[in-house]
């Protein structure tokens, strides 16, 4: 199986489990290369966001708090800067907060952008992963290099027992080229 085939196929198993649902922009139409990934996924599935990166984050904190596993999609690193401080300083901070009493588990699927065939710019191929580790206490950063990772990574992340938020970062690159 190529990447883009693991993450295709990764993607219809998360929209069959219970309690998962798409967010973000591009998981209910076309827009970015991401959605490919998506575009069987059944509507009742996704939630298209508007273009508020910080809104989207605060939403899907605001699932997992009330139950469910939100797969929070962000198309470029670059871009999930922008939720960044909702990530560090709500996300990563609820366990710490709450004394253990809230764990917010969710996914956040996010991609260095492709820079072939065509480049778009520097402002949507940056990948942030070590810095995102670093500020991080109990967001897990996982990175996807291999179509082999991808069903383990995503399958870890919404079954892991101690409710963690997982950062999985995909590389856009590696869509048509693995």
């Amino acid at each position: 199986m190529t990447y883009f085939d693991e993450l295709k196929r990764t993607m219809e198993w998360l929209a069959e489990q219970p309690d998962t649902m798409f967010v973000g922009q591009t998981v209910a139409g076309p827009g970015t290369f991401m959605y490919q990934t998506l575009r069987d996924v059944p509507p009742d599935k996704t939630l298209e966001m508007p273009i508020n990166e910080s809104f989207q984050m605060q939403f899907s904190i605001g699932m997992a708090l009330a139950g469910y596993i939100p797969i929070s999609v962000y198309p470029r690193q670059n871009f999930l800067l922008l939720a960044t401080s909702d990530m560090v300083n709500m996300l990563d901070k609820i366990p710490a907060i709450s004394e253990g009493q809230l764990l917010p588990k969710m996914i956040i699927r996010v991609a260095s952008g492709p820079y072939q065939p065509v480049h778009p710019g520097h402002q949507h191929i940056g990948n942030y992963a070590e810095a995102f580790r670093q500020m991080f206490t109990t967001i897990d950063v996982v990175e996807l290099e291999e179509p082999e990772d991808v069903f383990p990574a995503y399958r870890d992340a919404l079954q892991r027992e101690d409710q963690k938020p997982t950062l999985i970062i995909e590389h856009g690159n590696y869509y048509n080229s693995k």
